[in-house]
């Protein structure tokens, strides 16, 4: 069996793609749950890392939960009710736990559909850029079960709530279009421009200074909620951090030299 992630190191970015294209890359089994978790910890872990990328192989970025094993009742969808609930806390809900604590800035390429927990998927991702191809469904409610990944609380976030409750109590598919239209995704590309579209993305977020650009993403997150007085407490805290750091000189020096910046991450 092929790896379940391919993890791909190129600078200060991290491409990391779901390679089980046979089973359009569903992310509800053990060691694909596992290893996604792993490929997350693994960019935290690395300083050198300023921004990762997160796509799908084949023609679909996620279907989301394997359905097979569904009907079947294995896996995570196995034992009586307490059980499953288990199942979902000690799986795939692993996924949006350890994406919610990635320090770095990750930019979803959505290369083809994205469905149930594939959409939710995207939406903890901080940027989605998508190919003429990509779809979107908040699909739980067709096979009568409920966003059991934390689709709840990060589509409202991507969306806005009235959208968020469309997608989610009719499940219809949303194309590319749409999806730009009602600010799920930030562009659409055409299908064989997409990996480079978020590479050269990628590379303009990793071209900053790599502290700022952590510090930036832990505010932006945190401010979703947290109360305005504790927020503007942690930035001036964040603030002083990021003006003693050579960076933050050698970005100033840059500007006023008018020439181009050297980051060291220190």
């Amino acid at each position: 069996m092929a790896e379940n992630i391919i993890y791909k190191k190129d600078g200060h970015i991290v491409t990391v793609t779901l390679n089980r294209p046979e089973i359009r890359n569903a992310i509800s089994d053990d060691d694909m749950i596992a290893d996604l978790v792993t490929a997350i910890e693994r960019i935290n872990a690395d300083n050198e890392v300023r921004c990762a990328i997160l796509t799908g192989a084949g023609t679909a970025f996620s279907s989301g939960g394997n359905v097979k094993k569904m009907r079947d009742g294995g896996g995570m969808f196995a034992g009586s009710p307490y059980g499953i609930r288990n199942g979902y806390l000690q799986g795939i809900q692993r996924i949006p736990a350890a994406m919610y604590e990635l320090d770095v800035p990750i930019i979803a390429a959505v290369n083809g559909p994205a469905i149930g927990a594939g959409c939710d998927l995207t939406c903890m991702c901080d940027i989605r850029i998508a190919g003429r191809s990509a779809k979107f469904a908040e699909s739980f409610v067709k096979l009568g079960i409920i966003p059991g990944d934390g689709g709840a609380w990060f589509l409202p976030r991507a969306v806005g709530a009235s959208k968020a409750r469309e997608m989610a109590f009719t499940g219809d598919m949303v194309d590319a279009d749409e999806a730009l239209q009602c600010g799920l995704v930030s562009k659409v590309v055409e299908d064989d421009k997409l990996q480079d579209a978020a590479m050269a993305l990628a590379k303009r977020i990793a071209a900053n200074p790599p502290h700022a650009l952590r510090m930036a993403k832990r505010l932006l997150r945190e401010g979703e909620r947290t109360t305005l007085h504790t927020l503007l407490d942690m930035s001036a805290s964040m603030q002083a951090l990021a003006h003693k750091t050579e960076d933050h000189k050698e970005a100033v020096d840059a500007f006023l030299e008018k020439r181009a910046p050297v980051f060291k991450g220190k």
